[in-house]
């Protein structure tokens, strides 16, 4: 085995975490007896020498080895190694990235030959593979067929195979893969994906099995999603109904610790590893009498893209079904589709709501969990959110074994409605002797509801130590009485602000600073300590200049600070200074020549940010509007922020291109900042507040009163 391993230059290479001479070490550990060995030799190729999707010179030393042993018959778990050719291999260079390789750095350029090496390389031996499509090894049956779909130069003949293999395969599992396959030719060869969906289409028929129907609806979702049935929302759900009647899998038996009774503890410095996560993939299909139903779903949702009422249809009656599983899955694709999609969700919330109170804690749990990322939307269930609430005092708070505590998800969900219901957990959490992280954020979803809040609140800043975890105890509590501008306050803010230590010490006075300003002229105490502070540089004293304006209207005094900071070539303190000075409204007019230079700076959130002060502090349209509108259209980023302005402007005064502008955005049905693969957990409400704005410019509303 593995002839002329020890002729390869190991040493000169390298991969993700330096020299590559322990790759025959990992090569050898994948033919080893030892199925640990195995495992931890897998998650190093992964980890390692194909580093997130990386290929190295190392990888590309790796193929022909690799190959060796994904044909060997004695050679155990060869399903990993097929699917790690396959991951070396399969990666596409379109034409665009083709075409940038003018733009590419000499690391970029190698990166990129790299790939296209690999993927000639496992390509010109993937014929291997027709041989493992009836391999013993139902791992390796498993993971063939999409290496073949994925690698293979002749789709019609990989085509031909599948529809061979499937009348004789007998393992359900594969007989999907097969299906995938299929979709998978459709969507990267064009010759041959007629041919493939009109297949996918006869599978969909009633004479098959369900859980195939559902794998060919899935697949033709991606690709010929006309050729799905004009009822697909139907078909799907009887699908679900006949795979529900199937008998679950027994639950899978917790960890034991060595010679005792108690589930064994992960080690919470333990990296992930892949083979960890093979192990919590497996604890989440136990119990499941279709585990890859989940999957399928997923990817017909998918398929079916901006159909919004279809799947907003599919998921409700998924969250009706008497099996939990399913309604855990409905809840997190629910979650997906509302991230993504702009669409009416009042009654797919309700039902999330609806299972915040099943015993199965996994389904509760994951209710709560999205509806805390929907803040306002999440009302249909504001209900169902205080009864959990209430019913569990002790999710109030969730303790971690590492950093500081948070709100539990229903608390946070409720205060993020503004629902008063939620203010005798928060209140109990500011009793707590270390404050949650994030209770000022919930308060100030909170808003005037939360004003009992304060006595507390200012109580406990006054007890917080001025020692190097004052930033970590106090921000909460900073962050609290600033949403409430509760001016009484100011007496200890002001001790936080003199005594801020040096860990941290500027984020601390940040804080305290916003705080001041918050609670304007109530905060009288502060102004000798604001004037001492405007005598700093940086940004330090444009934060000092931005209170002390707040707290006295001093525009003579302020006004120097401000025009300096513009000078600064930290663009972060320059767009301090900025936003500060648009603050300052008319009395800054003077500056506006300073401002208007910097429409043209190389950094869009600057020009941006300066755009809207310049309007702010000479009242004129004409320069500010075409800076917005074409930031608009480069960064979707910064679209909120520019929203806000054309909303206070005027549509009349911001004229016919930002109305364009905005009624294409409330046209649109994708989420302005929706991301393929990623999301924030403040996206949906910070696409909300995007409509709400194009809303209020659009119909001449120029109030500064909340917009979502």
């Amino acid at each position: 085995m593995f002839t002329g391993i020890d002729e390869v230059d190991w040493a000169s290479m390298e991969h993700a975490y330096g020299p590559a001479d322990d790759v025959p070490g990992l090569l050898y550990g994948l033919a080893s007896a030892d199925p640990a060995e195995r495992e931890s030799a897998l998650d190093g190729m992964y980890g390692a020498v194909h580093h997130q999707g990386d290929v190295y010179a190392c990888t590309l030393a790796c193929i022909p080895f690799l190959f060796e042993l994904a044909v060997d018959p004695g050679i155990p778990d060869r399903g990993g190694i097929v699917e790690l050719l396959t991951s070396i291999g399969g990666i596409d260079l379109d034409e665009d990235d083709e075409s940038e390789l003018d733009e590419l750095d000499e690391d970029e350029i190698e990166g990129v030959a790299n790939y296209a090496m690999a993927a000639t390389a496992v390509s010109a031996g993937s014929s291997v593979f027709f041989e493992l499509v009836a391999d013993e090894d139902p791992g390796v049956r498993l993971a063939a067929p999409l290496a073949l779909a994925t690698l293979h130069g002749r789709p019609d003949r990989v085509l031909a195979l599948l529809r061979e293999r499937l009348p004789v395969e007998t393992d359900d599992e594969v007989r999907l893969a097969l299906v995938e396959a299929a979709g998978r030719i459709a969507l990267r060869h064009r010759p041959p994906a007629k041919q493939a969906a009109g297949w996918l289409s006869r599978l969909a028929a009633q004479a098959y099995p369900p859980g195939l129907r559902l794998a060919a609806l899935a697949q033709l979702a991606r690709c010929a999603p006309d050729a799905l049935p004009g009822d697909v929302v139907r078909v799907v759900s009887g699908l679900l109904r006949e795979l529900r009647s199937r008998p679950s899998r027994p639950e899978a038996p917790a960890a034991k610790v060595p010679g005792g009774d108690a589930p064994a503890a992960e080690p919470s410095t333990a990296p992930v590893r892949a083979g960890r996560l093979r192990e919590l993939s497996a604890g989440e299909s136990a119990g499941r009498s279709t585990p890859w139903a989940a999957d399928l779903l997923r990817t017909l949702h998918c398929g079916l893209d901006d159909r919004v009422e279809d799947r907003t249809a599919l998921l409700s009656d998924q969250l009706r079904s008497p099996d939990p599983w399913q309604r855990i899955d409905a809840v997190r694709m629910s979650g997906g589709l509302i991230r993504a999609w702009r669409g009416s969700y009042e009654g797919l919330v309700r039902l999330i709501g609806v299972q915040l109170s099943d015993p199965e804690p996994r389904l509760a749990e994951a209710a709560s969990h999205v509806l805390e990322e929907l803040f306002g939307l999440a009302a249909p269930a504001a209900d169902a959110l205080a009864g959990r609430v209430a019913a569990e005092p002790g999710a109030w708070v969730r303790e971690w074994e590492s950093g500081p505590p948070g709100l539990g998800s229903a608390v946070k969900a409720l205060a993020r409605l503004g629902d008063a219901r939620a203010l005798p957990a928060l209140a109990a959490a500011l009793e707590r002797p270390e404050v949650p992280h994030d209770v000022g954020f919930a308060i100030r979803c909170l808003g005037d509801a939360a004003a009992p809040l304060a006595g507390t609140l200012r109580r406990r800043l006054g007890e917080v130590g001025l020692d190097e975890g004052a930033y970590d105890r106090a921000s909460p509590l900073l962050a609290g009485l600033t949403a409430l501008r509760a001016g009484e306050a100011a007496p200890e803010v002001l001790r936080v602000l003199r005594g801020a230590p040096e860990y941290r010490g500027e984020w601390l006075r940040t804080a305290a600073l916003r705080a001041l300003g918050a609670f304007g002229p109530a905060a009288r105490c502060a102004v000798p300590e604001l004037r001492r502070l405007v005598l700093r540089s940086g940004t330090a004293a444009t934060e000092a200049a931005e209170a002390l304006w707040a707290v006295t209207g001093d525009a003579e005094t302020v006004l120097p600070v401000l025009t300096e900071g513009l000078r600064s070539e930290q663009v972060h303190d320059c767009r301090a200074a900025v936003s500060a000075l648009g603050g300052l409204g008319g009395r800054a007019a003077a500056v506006a020549p300073r401002l208007r230079a910097l429409l043209a700076h190389e950094e869009l959130w600057l020009r941006v940010d300066s755009a809207v002060a310049l309007w702010e502090v000479s009242g004129r349209t004409g320069e500010a509007v075409p800076v917005l509108l074409a930031a608009w259209e480069r960064n979707r980023h910064v679209r909120v922020r520019v929203a806000d302005c054309l909303a206070r402007m005027g549509i009349d005064r911001a004229g016919p291109d930002a109305a364009r502008v905005l009624r294409a955005e409330l046209l649109s049905v994708r989420r302005h900042n929706a991301l393929d693969g990623g999301y924030g957990s403040h996206d949906t409400y910070e696409d909300e507040k995007l409509l709400a704005l194009c809303r209020r410019a659009l119909t001449g509303n120029t109030g500064k009163g909340t917009t979502s």
